[in-house]
C-alpha cells in the first residue's frame, strides 16, 4: 500500500466548506473595516462585492483545477503535472512559506487579542508558552487523525460565526434604505494599500486544496464548497461593512470590530468581539496547519522533498512528520519574530502562485483522461474567466513594494537550493 492510500478520506462536503472559510475569514477582518471606511466611506461595502466578484474569477479556476484531482497536494499536484515537478515545487513552496508565516504571525495576533482580557498574553515568556502550547495542541491533534482535526475547526467556525452574524443582524436594523444605493466612487487616498489589504482579505481559500486526499469525493466535494462558501463569504464581508459604516463610522484603532461590538452590545459586546476574534484565528491557523502539512506531504509525493515529509502514520493514518516539522518551523518563527520577514512577501508570492496555478490549467485539461475530462467542472466562456483572474493577479502583484520582490527571490533562491540538494540525494541513493 502506497503512503498516500493509507490516509482516511473524513471530509465531507460541511468540513470542507469550513476549511474554505477559516482559510480566508481570520484575523483580517476585525481591523479591515476602520481602514476602508477611512479610505471610502459609505462606498466602502461595495468594493467588497466589486473585489469579490473580482477574485471569483481567481477563484473558479481553482474549483476547475480541484476538480481534476484527488490526491494531497492542490497547487504542487497540479503544477507538477503541467509543468514537470520543479515548478511544481516552486509554488507548493511559495505557498507553504506564506501560509507557515501567516500562521505565526497569526497566533501572535491571537495573544495580542487576548491580552485586552490579560496582562499575561503581552509579550515575553509567557507569552511564548503559551505559543508553544498553541502551536504543539494543534500538531498533536492534527497528528492524532484528520477528522479530530476538522472536529475543531468545526467547533472554532461555529463560535466566529454567530457572534458575526449576531453583529450583522443587531446592525441592519439601523440600516436606512438611502445606504442601499452605491454612492458615487470615492477619491481613494494611497489606493495601493487598499487594493492589497481587500484582496489579502479574500486570499486563503485555497486551505481546502492540499487535503484532497482526505476528502470524500474530492473532485465533487472541493469545487462546490470552494464556489459556495466563497460567494457567502463575500456577502458577509458586504453585509458586516455595511452595519459598520452605519453604526459605528467613527471608531479608532486597530480593532474596529470591538467598538461596534460595544455599539450594539454595550461592555459585553466588546468583549464579544474579542473572543469571536480570538476563536476566529483559532480556526483559521487550525486550517492552515491542515493546508501547510499537506503541502509538504504533497511535495514528497511529487519527489521534490525527501520522502521523510511523505511518511503517514500506520495508527493515525496523517502525515505525522510533515506535521512535527511545520510545528517546530512556525514555533521558531512565532517566537523569534522572524516570521515578519516572511509575511512581508507573503501576499506577493502567493499572487504568483495563483497566477501559476491558472496557467497551469489548459495543459491539466490537456492531459486529463477522457472520463476526468467529462466529470470536471467547466467554466463558462471557456477560458475567459481564468484570462480575468490572471490579469486580477498581475494587477494585484503591479502594487507590490520591492521589499517584497526582494525577500520572494530570496525566497525562490531558497527554495532552488532544497529542490536541487534533493535532487542530488536522490541520485547519490540510486548509485
Amino acid at each position: 500500500m502506497s503512503e498516500e492510500a493509507k490516509l482516511k478520506r473524513d471530509i465531507g462536503m460541511l468540513a470542507a466548506g469550513f476549511l474554505v472559510l477559516n482559510g480566508i475569514i481570520g484575523a483580517g477582518i476585525f481591523g479591515l473595516p476602520g481602514r476602508l471606511a477611512e479610505v471610502a466611506g459609505t462606498f466602502s461595502p461595495w468594493l467588497f462585492l466589486i473585489f469579490g466578484i473580482l477574485i471569483l474569477t481567481v477563484v473558479w479556476p481553482f474549483a476547475a483545477l480541484s476538480s481534476y484531482f484527488s490526491s494531497t497536494g492542490g497547487p504542487v499536484a497540479y503544477v507538477s503535472t503541467a509543468f514537470g515537478p520543479l515548478l511544481g515545487f516552486q509554488t507548493g513552496w511559495l505557498f507553504y512559506v506564506g501560509r507557515v508565516a501567516a500562521f505565526a504571525a497569526n497566533v501572535n495576533l491571537l495573544f495580542d487579542y487576548m491580552a485586552y482580557l490579560w496582562d499575561g498574553a503581552s509579550p515575553g515568556m509567557i507569552r511564548n508558552i503559551m505559543i508553544l502550547i498553541v502551536v504543539a495542541g494543534l500538531s498533536i491533534i492534527n497528528i492524532l487523525g484528520i477528522k479530530r482535526a476538522i472536529h475543531v475547526i468545526n467547533i472554532f467556525t461555529l463560535l466566529k460565526l454567530v457572534p458575526i452574524f449576531l453583529l450583522i443582524l443587531l446592525g441592519l436594523q439601523y440600516l436606512a434604505p438611502e445606504n442601499l444605493v452605491p454612492p458615487g466612487i470615492p477619491d481613494f487616498n494611497n489606493a495601493n494599500a487598499v487594493i492589497l489589504l481587500i484582496f489579502f482579505s479574500f486570499t486563503g481559500f485555497e486551505s481546502v486544496l492540499a487535503s484532497a486526499g482526505e476528502t470524500k469525493n474530492a473532485k465533487r466535494t472541493i469545487p462546490r464548497a470552494l464556489l459556495t462558501v466563497f460567494i457567502i463569504v463575500t456577502i458577509i464581508y458586504f453585509l458586516l461593512q455595511l452595519v459598520y459604516i452605519t453604526v459605528a463610522p467613527e471608531i479608532e484603532g486597530s480593532a474596529p470590530l470591538i467598538g461596534l461590538g460595544e455599539s450594539l452590545m454595550g461592555p459585553i459586546g466588546g468583549i464579544i468581539v474579542i473572543l469571536t476574534a480570538i476563536f476566529s484565528i483559532l480556526g483559521n491557523v487550525a486550517g492552515i496547519a491542515i493546508f501547510a502539512s499537506r503541502s509538504t506531504f504533497g511535495m514528497a509525493h511529487y519527489g521534490s522533498l525527501p520522502m521523510w515529509f511523505g511518511k503517514v502514520n500506520d495508527k493515525y493514518c496523517t502525515p505525522a512528520n510533515s506535521i512535527i516539522f511545520q510545528s517546530v518551523f512556525v514555533f521558531i518563527l512565532a517566537v523569534s519574530g522572524t516570521f515578519v520577514y516572511l509575511a512581508i512577501a507573503g501576499t506577493l508570492a502567493r499572487l504568483i502562485a495563483y497566477s501559476i496555478c491558472i496557467l497551469a490549467l489548459p495543459n491539466v485539461r490537456k492531459n486529463a483522461d477522457a472520463e476526468t475530462e467529462v466529470n470536471s467542472l467547466k467554466i463558462p466562456g471557456g477560458y475567459v474567466i481564468p484570462f480575468i483572474g490572471l490579469l486580477v493577479c498581475f494587477f494585484a502583484i503591479s502594487q507590490s513594494e520591492l521589499l517584497s520582490w526582494k525577500y520572494l527571490i530570496s525566497f525562490i533562491v531558497v527554495g532552488s537550493f532544497l529542490y536541487f540538494m534533493n535532487e542530488r540525494l536522490k541520485k547519490k541513493a540510486v548509485l
